[in-house]
């Protein structure tokens, strides 16, 4: 009887160690699948903070290239429930000219760039183009 009982007892103590060992290892995949989540949603953060910039500088452009009359200078727009803050650039090229060799005059660099805070720092996206005035007079 009494190698029975240490029989017993030992089988005892192993099945302990063994779910010990089972709950460690879901522990460790438990965090590993935790932290994969949490770096694919901040990815995904990341991705529509993008969309949402570049959105608003296609925007931007896209109503700087609508006006019929372009002005050489810089203007400040605060975009509305947002700490987004855009500079349009607006200046004229000088020395360009159409495949005559003639001069092309009211050409304008076209400058987008928006500024933001976020993470700690200041972050800073651009867009621009070029416009030839005549073609935008009605």
């Amino acid at each position: 009887m009494k190698v029975e009982f240490s029989k017993r007892k030992k089988n005892k103590g192993f099945l302990l160690l063994e779910a010990v060992l089972a709950i460690a290892v879901f522990a460790i995949a438990c965090t590993g699948l935790t932290m994969a989540f949490h770096r694919m949603s901040a990815a995904a953060g990341l991705a529509q903070s993008e969309l949402r910039i570049s959105r608003i500088l296609d925007s931007a452009l896209t109503e700087q290239l609508s006006l019929p009359m372009l002005e050489e200078g810089v203007s400040q727009i605060p975009i509305e429930d947002t700490n987004i803050e855009l500079d349009v650039v607006i200046e004229p090229i000088e020395d360009m000219e159409n495949q005559d060799g003639e001069p092309l005059q009211e050409m304008f660099h076209i400058k987008i760039i928006a500024k933001w805070y976020e993470n700690g720092a200041w972050q800073e996206r651009t867009a621009e183009t070029w416009r030839y005035n005549p073609m935008y007079q009605p």
